[in-house]
């Protein structure tokens, strides 16, 4: 599975497979990370750090849209000494109190359709299926730039999941948006900006209704947690996602 790797701005990075997502961004030698793909991306987690010049060591924050195992999975196997940042509710969906996540069930209910039995076939061998749990989260606050590489922003974007949240870097003019807003996913054939089918997500309506939040930001590249970058507008990408 190719990994890419794409220079956002001189320190963000873009790192993308056709399956998962993550965004690396430097400052003095130090990195933070954005997600994190499926238990098995933890090799090309390292091999994207390799490609910028960095090491595990380097990262010093990871920030989390959304605890999803293709968000968090390959966490425990990197072994970051990092802390792991997300808003106050995904802390307890990070430390599974509770799970909003598309079942197994939800997916062989699916499985007669060609591009979701193909996905879940390729997802399988990354640890699609595995229990992945962050034990000890750090809440954030929303609003206010964080003392971290980039200086990121937390937005809150619920809907995929109770505490889904986009990362903006009001310097770097881009928006992190998780699973809030995509631009490709193997089971959509979808290539721009879009919302996930709603098998995917806990409270469609509230996700359809959080891309307000995305519109508003004053950013012209978003970075998602499954498909390539796009550049152009946050608000026009939202007006393409509500066709």
């Amino acid at each position: 599975m190719a990994l890419v790797v794409t220079p956002v701005t001189d320190r963000i990075h873009h790192c993308t497979t056709d399956l998962a997502a993550w965004v690396l961004v430097e400052e003095d030698w130090q990195v933070t990370l954005i997600d994190a793909g499926y238990p098995g991306d933890a090799d090309r987690v390292r091999e994207s750090l390799d490609t910028i010049g960095r090491r595990p060591e380097d990262v010093t924050a990871v920030l989390v849209t959304h605890a999803h195992v293709d968000h968090i999975g390959s966490l425990p196997a990197l072994g970051l000494a990092a802390p792991v940042l997300m808003s106050a509710e995904e802390t307890r969906h990070a430390r599974r109190e509770y799970l909003q996540q598309v079942s197994e069930v939800d997916v062989a209910l699916r499985a007669w359709q060609p591009r979701v039995l193909a996905w879940s076939l390729r997802i399988l061998p990354l640890g699609a299926t595995r229990d992945v749990r962050v034990d000890d989260p750090v809440a954030v606050d929303a609003g206010q730039p964080l003392d971290v590489p980039g200086r990121p922003v937390a937005v809150p974007t619920p809907g995929h999941t109770d505490g889904h949240t986009a990362w903006h870097f009001p310097s770097g003019g881009c928006v992190a948006t998780g699973d809030a807003l995509v631009t490709g996913h193997p089971v959509t054939g979808i290539h721009h900006p879009h919302l996930l089918p709603g098998f995917f997500t806990h409270d469609q309506a509230r996700a359809a209704a959080s891309l307000d939040a995305i519109a508003a930001l004053d950013a012209d590249r978003i970075l998602p947690g499954h498909g390539p970058t796009w550049s152009g507008p946050a608000s026009r990408a939202v007006e393409l996602a509500r066709g």
